[in-house]
């Protein structure tokens, strides 16, 4: 067993902290004294890192005492993790390109274009990276090849944005046990397709039902969908029935 301030130290983060975490039940001790000392076991020393990497990553702590409110699969969530991680490196990678070609631009006292100011944050060649194993197997099983479409960056960038603004909305209702028919689970699913509709994408009520289907029957993306939350797949689908059936 572990002390507070041995944890503190452990984990390089403050007494005051893990303090803060016990009163949210974020981090609670495996045991606590009659003399009101803290002891905290190897389960709750692995909960901890899980916090600090979500931390990491920006994840607020309410969020992230959802995200561990369930029995998790530690080696699964570690990878998914590091995944996120890498994707955050790369990404201040190319902030310190973008960086270094502001200080290289300063020191020879002209302007940076316009249009590079802003560049390092996604490229079509990251996009067909980051779509790889997806595109793989969607020759094998359809082919189908995402990368003989035309790609439009930044367009690309706004739909990813809200796809995952998305799903992290629907899966929060989710969690929070919040019914398929909600008014508010319809209402993001209305505010969703609307996006799509401007963006030129089929967005009608029967063609997010059958995008929903493909997915539960779909072994890639119905495993995409469940590894961000158990039953978000079936979840998804009956808020798409719930709302075809709403708008009729």
């Amino acid at each position: 067993m572990y002390t507070v301030h041995e944890v503190a130290e452990l984990s390089h983060t403050t007494v005051k902290t893990l303090h803060h975490y016990h009163k949210l039940g974020l981090l609670v001790p495996e045991q606590t004294t009659e003399a009101g000392y803290r002891l905290y076991g190897k389960k709750d020393l692995e909960r901890l890192q899980q916090i600090l990497f979500y931390k990491e990553l920006d994840f607020p702590l309410k969020e992230i005492k959802q995200l561990l409110g369930s029995e998790i699969d530690r080696e699964n969530t570690l990878i998914q993790q590091k995944h996120l991680l890498e994707q955050k490196i790369d990404r201040f990678k190319g902030l310190i390109k973008t960086i270094n070609a502001s200080i290289k631009s300063a020191k020879k006292g002209v302007d940076l274009d316009m249009e590079n100011l802003f560049k390092g944050f996604e490229t079509e060649e990251e996009w067909q990276e980051a779509l790889k194993d997806q595109n793989e197997y969607l020759k094998k099983e359809y082919d189908f090849d995402l990368s003989n479409q035309k790609m439009d960056v930044e367009s690309m960038n706004d739909s990813a944005m809200e796809a995952q603004s998305f799903n992290k909305d629907m899966i929060q209702f989710l969690q929070e046990g919040g019914a398929a028919n909600d008014p508010k689970v319809l209402d993001r699913v209305k505010e969703h397709l609307s996006f799509l509709e401007k963006k030129g994408q089929p967005a009608t009520p029967q063609v997010f039902l059958n995008q929903t289907e493909f997915f539960i029957v779909d072994r890639f993306h119905r495993n995409m969908l469940e590894k961000q939350q158990a039953g978000y797949t079936y979840f998804l689908n009956k808020a798409a029935v719930y709302y075809l059936a709403n708008i009729k």
